[in-house]
C-alpha cells in the first residue's frame, strides 16, 4: 500500500463535512472500517476518557476487558499536551 500524505489531509477534511451529519458520519465510519476496527477505536476513546477521570489503569483494563499494555500505549498518548486526546478531553469533556 503506498500512503500520500495528501491522502491523511483529504479523509480529514472529508470527516470534517460529514461531521454535520450524524448519520452520514456513521455511515461513512462503518464504510471506512471493519467492524473490529470500529470497535477498537471506540474502546480507545473510552480509556482515553476514563484515564483523564483518574481511573486506575488496571480497573479500565478489567472494566473494558483490554489488556494493560493496550491501556498503557493509551496513558503514553495522555501525557502528550499538545496530542489530539489531551486537547479534545480538555475541550469537550473537562472535569
Amino acid at each position: 500500500m503506498r500512503y500520500i500524505h495528501q491522502y491523511g489531509l483529504e479523509l480529514e477534511n472529508l470527516l470534517k463535512k460529514t461531521a454535520k451529519s450524524t448519520s452520514l458520519m456513521h455511515e461513512l465510519l462503518f464504510d471506512l472500517l471493519t467492524p473490529a476496527e470500529y470497535k477498537d477505536l471506540a474502546v480507545r476513546w473510552q480509556i482515553a476518557k476514563q484515564l483523564q477521570k483518574g481511573v486506575p489503569q488496571r480497573d479500565i483494563a478489567k472494566n473494558l476487558k483490554v489488556s494493560i499494555s493496550t491501556v498503557t500505549r493509551g496513558s503514553r498518548e495522555m501525557l502528550n499536551k499538545n496530542g489530539g486526546f489531551a486537547k479534545v478531553l480538555k475541550k469537550y469533556y473537562s472535569k
